[in-house]
């Protein structure tokens, strides 16, 4: 297919956490709220006056310094932020929000609290951490509500005079869904025969979303839009679709390494993707904002941080919608290695997914850095592209 006009832009804004965008955004005067973790509203980092930025490590190399002060035991994704805030990757940011999501999580940005990692001569830099639900109903809506003014809301009124009224709250949220609904519009080319963008293109410009202040790539978003709308695909059908499963997935290469091997990638549901994190936010007139931003993280999370049963049985449930809806052949599991949480998913997951639904799975960890082992997940994502073929051939049902 011919080249997208901005996928390169958007593949240099990429490689580094401290791209231009959020350089001009910081010349411009707004204050960069940073944070950590899926279970943050964004839409409360992006206020007006605000621009919201989730901390990622790319290209990162050796972790020693933070695997001196977090163990080799604690997942590679928060062993990669600290060292990177050890090394001042993150001294653009003017507060760190963490909800704890994980154990790994909250030791993460306890040592960037305790080692100064950020808030260096910046006499308004807060860190806050949030607590998160462990259920998804009405009590944990009410408890994120309060977690988000006492650690979001007031701090950055307090801090940094931003105007956190209900008025604001819904423009942001405004702002945020007209991002997740052109995430959206693209994701629906991904169900074509013949898609006319890539899973690797698409999480480009997905992951974007989350690292760069969003109103400052919106247009570029917008034409890509139109630009895919009139594309015209390959011919030459890919060999397997799948949808990708499970944990941070910050570097786009593993999906480009994925889709190397002959497999699609049509559809996801990892931390930095599209499902649920760029679903729109709906609100009503009757309720107050802040309180319906709350009732859809809360309710709309994929996250094994909840871990009452509707919620560890719908989120398979989820991820086979998801493989119905964009009609793939199979399913990847990943985890970042050492990553508790979604080790325990995947073994539940995989299972579920393969003996009660009917999909082969790949169930794999990965580090942090595809890089440091292309090898070994090539050979294993060609063996399961290889193995739905034979399926295939075999007349076996998805």
């Amino acid at each position: 297919m011919r080249d997208l006009k901005h996928l390169q832009y958007f593949e240099d804004l990429l490689q580094e956490a401290n791209n231009e965008l959020i350089v001009k955004a910081k010349s411009e005067g707004k204050v960069c709220a940073a944070f950590l973790c899926e279970n943050t509203p964004e839409p409360l980092m992006n206020l007006g006056g605000t621009f919201g930025v989730r901390l990622f490590a790319p290209n990162t190399g050796s972790m020693d310094i933070a695997t001196y002060y977090m163990t080799s035991l604690l997942c590679e994704n928060s062993r990669a932020l600290l060292e990177r805030a050890i090394e001042g990757g993150f001294n653009f940011a003017d507060c760190l929000v963490a909800p704890d999501g994980c154990t790994m999580i909250n030791r993460c940005a306890e040592n960037m609290e305790l080692l100064h990692t950020m808030d260096g001569g910046k006499d308004n830099f807060f860190y806050e951490n949030m607590e998160i639900a462990l259920k998804g109903d009405e009590n944990g809506v009410k408890l994120m509500r309060l977690q988000c003014v006492n650690h979001i809301l007031n701090p950055l009124h307090e801090k940094y005079g931003i105007d956190i009224s209900d008025k604001a709250i819904r423009a942001a949220v405004k702002e945020h869904n007209e991002i997740c609904e052109i995430i959206m519009a693209l994701s629906e080319f991904r169900k074509e025969e013949k898609p006319r963008i890539t899973g690797y293109e698409f999480a480009v410009f997905t992951l974007a979303t989350y690292v760069c202040p969003k109103y400052l790539i919106k247009k570029k978003l917008q034409e890509t839009l139109k630009e895919v709308a009139k594309r015209e695909p390959d011919d030459k059908p890919y060999r397997a679709r799948v949808v990708v499963v499970g944990s941070e997935i910050d570097d786009v290469n593993l999906i480009k390494l994925i889709e190397d091997c002959g497999a699609y990638v049509a559809a996801d549901r990892f931390c930095f993707g599209a499902f649920p994190g760029r679903l729109p936010i709906p609100m009503n007139d009757e309720e107050d904002a802040l309180t319906q931003v709350a009732r859809h993280y809360v309710m709309m999370s994929q996250c094994p941080r909840y871990m009452d049963m509707p919620k560890v049985y719908g989120r398979k449930q989820y991820v086979a919608d998801l493989a119905k809806e964009y009609d793939v052949d199979g399913i990847i599991y990943q985890q970042v290695n050492f990553c508790d949480p979604w080790a325990y998913e995947k073994l539940l997951g995989s299972t579920m997914l393969q003996d009660d639904y009917g999909y082969p799975v790949l169930a794999v960890n990965r580090p942090y850095n595809i890089a440091s082992s292309v090898g070994q997940m090539r050979t294993r994502v060609q063996a399961f592209v290889e193995s739905i073929e034979i399926k295939k051939i075999q007349g076996g049902a998805k």
